[in-house]
C-alpha cells in the first residue's frame, strides 16, 4: 500500500533540495511525478528554489479550498508519486485528502514541511499539525545551529532584527528583508530573551 510521508525541518535544512532529487531519482527511472506547492508561499511564483541552485517549475499550486484528491484523481491519476512542498500551509483537510489518495489511489505522496512556527508554536501550521498526526512516516531532516548543536527551531528577523511576534505566515515582498534562521534551543531562547530585553 502507498503512504503518505512527512519529511520535516527547520529553515535551511534542504527540505526542497530533498524533495527536488525524489522527483529526479523519479524521473531517472522513466516514472512520472506531480510536485505541487501552495499558493500561500508566493516568493517564487510557481517555482521551487533552493539555496544552493537547482529548481523546478510545479504542476500547479493550490489553494486553501482546492480539493487535492480530486485534482489528482482528475489529472494525475498516472503519476507513480506526490510531492509537495511548503506542506505546513495545508489545511487539515487537504492532508486528509493527501492521505485518501494513498488509499484510494495507490500512489505515495511525500510532504516536506516546517513542524514549528517562529514562536515554536504549531497553531499556525495546521497542515503540519494534521501530517504529524495522521502520516504513515514520519522523518526529520536534520541541520545545524550557528553554534554547531543540532538546530531545531526557527527564528524569524525583519531588516536584520529579530522578531518574536506577528502573523505566522510572513512572505518576502521585496520592500522588507525577511529571513529565518534555523537555531537550536539554547540560541533560540538567548535572541527571544535579548530581543525582549530591547522591548522593554
Amino acid at each position: 500500500m502507498a503512504k503518505l510521508y512527512f519529511r520535516y525541518g527547520a529553515m535551511g535544512c534542504g527540505k526542497t533540495m530533498q524533495l527536488l532529487q525524489v522527483a529526479f531519482n523519479y524521473e531517472e527511472r522513466g516514472q512520472k511525478v506531480c510536485v505541487i506547492k501552495p499558493k500561500t508561499d508566493t516568493k517564487n511564483g510557481d517555482k521551487l528554489l533552493t539555496r544552493i541552485g537547482p529548481e523546478r517549475k510545479t504542476d500547479f499550486c493550490f489553494k486553501k479550498k482546492d480539493d487535492l484528491l480530486d485534482i489528482v484523481t482528475k489529472k494525475y491519476s498516472d503519476v507513480d508519486c506526490v510531492l509537495v512542498d511548503e506542506a505546513q500551509f495545508l489545511t487539515k483537510e487537504q492532508v486528509d485528502q493527501l492521505l485518501k489518495i494513498t488509499i484510494k489511489l495507490n500512489i505515495p505522496v511525500m510532504a516536506y514541511g516546517l513542524r514549528l512556527n517562529f514562536r515554536m508554536e504549531d497553531g499556525g501550521f495546521d497542515g503540519a499539525t494534521r501530517l504529524l498526526q495522521v502520516a504513515h512516516d514520519i522523518e526529520e531532516i536534520k541541520t545545524i545551529c550557528e553554534c554547531g548543536r543540532k538546530a531545531t527551531l526557527n527564528c524569524r528577523f525583519l531588516n536584520d532584527k529579530i522578531v518574536i511576534d506577528g502573523p505566522d505566515v510572513l512572505i518576502d515582498d521585496g520592500k522588507s528583508k525577511i529571513e529565518y534562521r534555523a537555531l537550536c534551543p539554547a540560541c533560540f531562547y538567548k535572541k527571544v530573551e535579548e530581543a525582549k530585553k530591547c522591548l522593554s
